[in-house]
């Protein structure tokens, strides 16, 4: 007779991340994981779309981190905003993030949120994007200013925070999966870890 899911011992979770946000985010889940900082470089490469950059740099953290903790289940994730094909990083500074809602005002942008999970020791791979696409609202300078004092966002692509202030920068954000605009896609996410093994509940 098998054993009672409860009773069999949980394959081991591994955040493949240094972001804070994704930390909070698995967090609901209520899981015991770790964290691992993958070295990957995150350049992008000669005419790679946002979505592909996006999806190939969560494998990579995933499959980078795998190698060191073999038996876990590993998530990697990445984010790139995507204005009309072009990719927008973190600004890291307050006169990058101001030039980046100027030219986002009043416009849509995807934001390309792509989630890998791995297990090496099952050979365990999967992939999948969640994208969401958020319209700016037509931003006054001001505006701009005065929400970037206030919440400085400078580690945030597309410089904003949609889980603080920076919701009342939007018009409208269309998505799948509601955490994903704030770096992980968590209804994937559980999706993916029960295919490797990992019970959420």
């Amino acid at each position: 007779m098998p054993e009672p899911l409860a009773t069999l011992p949980r394959r081991p979770v591994v955040l493949g991340s240094s972001s804070r946000y994704r930390r909070e985010l698995l967090s609901r889940l209520r899981l015991p994981f770790e964290v691992a900082v993958p070295d990957v470089d995150e350049s992008p490469r000669a005419g790679e779309t946002p979505r592909d950059l996006a999806l190939r740099l969560a494998l990579a953290k995933a499959r980078a981190v795998a190698s060191q903790h073999p038996g876990a289940a590993v998530i990697g994730s990445d984010q790139v905003a995507d204005l009309d094909g072009e990719p927008l990083g973190k600004p890291g500074d307050h006169e990058r993030a101001v030039a980046q809602l100027r030219r986002m005002r009043g416009r849509a942008v995807v934001f390309q949120t792509a989630v890998a999970v791995v297990c090496a020791e099952t050979g365990f791979e999967q992939l999948d994007l969640a994208p969401v696409r958020v319209v700016f609202r037509d931003l006054g300078d001001g505006e701009i200013e005065s929400y970037l004092r206030a919440e400085q966002p400078y580690d945030c692509a597309g410089s904003a925070r949609s889980e603080g202030l920076g919701i009342a920068l939007l018009q409208a954000i269309e998505s799948d999966d509601p955490t994903a605009l704030v770096g992980l896609p968590l209804i994937r996410t559980c999706r993916m870890l029960r295919a490797a093994g990992v019970p959420i509940l």
